[in-house]
């Protein structure tokens, strides 16, 4: 099936709450399901940025199976992106493989971009991908997320190619937890690489591959497999990124 199984998080796991703002540096909003705050992902990004002395501030509001549109039907969501001081709101759904799924991912994108411009921030969507039984799929996920960014002329970003990059350079490479369909922690570091590349227009090769998270907790990938990660990352910025 094209969406994904809805999850009740767990405790924290969508949380925490907007950032305060700072005088300098970015502020990022991320609104997605599990395939978001999986592995603390965005704060993966916010520790990749704060490695090559990029300030980055990030706030997540996601729960497990959740569709844009529960996000746009939600008054505390859109209470969040109205307070403003954002500059990037980053948008994540399912695969939107079909073409019901795709006009969905479209039209949500397109309402729930309004009021994220009449905020002062730019949309930016989350290229995700089909899960370990659609792999077939992949063009399919990338063309509906092409389209919902150049919809409202939004910056795409293409976690989901990074992902077909990794595999071409090393089929074996675990991305997926077990159940096919979330990503393993080394998905989602594969993940923020992207994404940090994307939102900070740099290249995530020659990046860390250990980093230090909020609370003291650490997001790490094998040493040997880091660059593997960095290059295919890149590779996937610079074919299908959109700034």
């Amino acid at each position: 099936m094209d969406p994904l199984p809805r999850r009740r998080p767990k405790p924290g796991s969508a949380r925490p709450g907007p950032a305060a703002p700072h005088a300098r540096g970015v502020r990022v909003l991320f609104l997605g399901s599990s395939l978001t705050y999986a592995n603390e992902m965005p704060f993966i990004v916010q520790a990749l940025a704060r490695s090559v002395g990029e300030t980055l501030d990030v706030s997540v509001v996601a729960h497990g199976g959740a569709s844009l549109e529960e996000h746009l039907n939600n008054a505390g969501t859109m209470r969040t992106i109205r307070e403003g001081g954002w500059s990037f709101v980053v948008l994540q759904q399912g695969p939107s493989s079909t073409p019901e799924n795709r006009e969905h991912l479209r039209e949500m994108t397109r309402r729930l971009a309004e009021p994220i411009r009449q905020a002062g921030a730019r949309p930016a969507l989350y290229m995700v991908w089909p899960g370990a039984d659609r792999l077939g799929y992949f063009d399919e996920v990338r063309d509906s997320y092409i389209l919902a960014a150049e919809d409202v002329d939004g910056m795409l970003l293409p976690a989901g190619e990074a992902w077909r990059a990794v595999w071409r350079r090393d089929p074996k490479v675990a991305l997926f937890r077990r159940d096919g369909v979330h990503p393993s922690p080394t998905g989602s570091f594969t993940v923020a690489l992207s994404i940090f590349g994307m939102l900070c227009g740099r290249s995530p090769v020659g990046l860390p591959g250990r980093l230090r998270l909020r609370h003291g907790a650490f997001a790490q990938v094998a040493p040997g497999l880091a660059p593997l990660l960095q290059d295919a990352a890149a590779e996937a910025n610079e074919r299908f990124g959109r700034r």
